[in-house]
């Protein structure tokens, strides 16, 4: 696949993660994390199952024997964790400090990477990222710098940065998945994994059934959403792009989100464009441009 095709996959796939951010923020005051995270996998699983019969489960399964705690180790990052931490901050974190918190998963997979798969890290990378990360703040601080000040930092932030490092850390192992598993069965299995780890925290918790199906009648627009969109398609794309151009270099692609996001707010909410989008959208666009295209224009 041709790298213009990847980044423009990789574009939609964030793209679609802004969206689940919004519609994330806007019921989360309706039910728990784990119900969120719960329901959102639960769609997948049974969206998942005609796709069974596409792929070579023995090989899967003899796969998965064989990398059993690796694997098992994504699942529980990558489908248990990471979204239910997600939506656990969603609770008690301003959508300023979330966005701001959420610009450090760049810089995280680019230590990771060098530090677990010794990916050699160039000046125009670190330059680049900085570039596109210095545009995230200045996005979220609407253009005045001044407002880091004012920041009230809660327990919800803290979510966040333990869901950044958890999603940082995925992206990063992912890379050294089973070469026999095509991203569809690593996709699959990494699922049923993660779905089958989450069951006991949501039994745990003791839910009435007509709570539960109260919330499914009153959501049921947010569940095919994640499910269809923010978790069918877009691990697939996130996944297709590590393999493709590398972790550190999609991990640059998270940058766009608070750029999607407001874009989305003046779409669908009405909140109306300012300067500082623009030039917190320049600040992105020429650090992901350094980032992925100079070391190419050079040769």
């Amino acid at each position: 696949m041709k790298e213009g095709q990847v980044y423009l996959l990789l574009a939609i796939c964030v793209l679609i993660w802004s969206g689940n951010f919004v519609l994330g923020r806007f019921v989360s005051s309706e039910m728990q994390a784990v119900e969120l995270a719960f329901f959102r996998w639960l769609f997948v699983v049974i969206l998942t199952i005609p796709l069974l019969f596409k792929i070579d489960i023995k090989k899967v399964i003899r796969v998965y024997k064989e990398n059993f705690l690796f694997l098992t180790f994504l699942g529980f990052i990558g489908i248990t964790l990471f979204n239910t931490l997600v939506y656990i901050a969603l609770h008690t974190t301003t959508a300023t400090n979330a966005l701001l918190i959420n610009s450090i998963i760049p810089i995280l997979i680019l230590v990771f990477s060098f530090i677990i798969l010794k990916t050699k890290i160039s000046k125009l990378q670190t330059v680049g990222i900085l570039l596109s990360t210095f545009g995230v703040v200045f996005l979220v601080l609407k253009g005045d710098l001044s407002n880091i000040l004012h920041l009230e930092f809660t327990k919800g932030d803290l979510w966040i940065i333990a869901s950044s490092i958890t999603w940082a850390t995925y992206s990063t192992l992912i890379k050294l998945k089973p070469k026999t598993l095509s991203h569809l069965e690593l996709f699959i299995l990494l699922v049923y994994i993660g779905f089958i780890l989450l069951l006991p925290w949501y039994l745990i918790q003791g839910y009435s059934l007509d709570r539960e199906i109260t919330i499914l009648k009153n959501n049921w627009y947010f569940f095919i959403y994640v499910s269809l969109f923010a978790s069918l398609t877009s691990f697939y794309l996130w996944h297709l792009g590590i393999e493709e151009i590398g972790a550190e270099k999609t991990g640059q692609f998270t940058h766009l989100m608070p750029l999607f996001g407001a874009t989305l707010a003046f779409i669908f909410l009405d909140e109306l464009p300012h300067l500082y989008h623009l030039i917190g959208a320049l600040f992105i666009a020429l650090g992901i441009y350094i980032s992925l295209f100079i070391k190419k224009v050079k040769k």
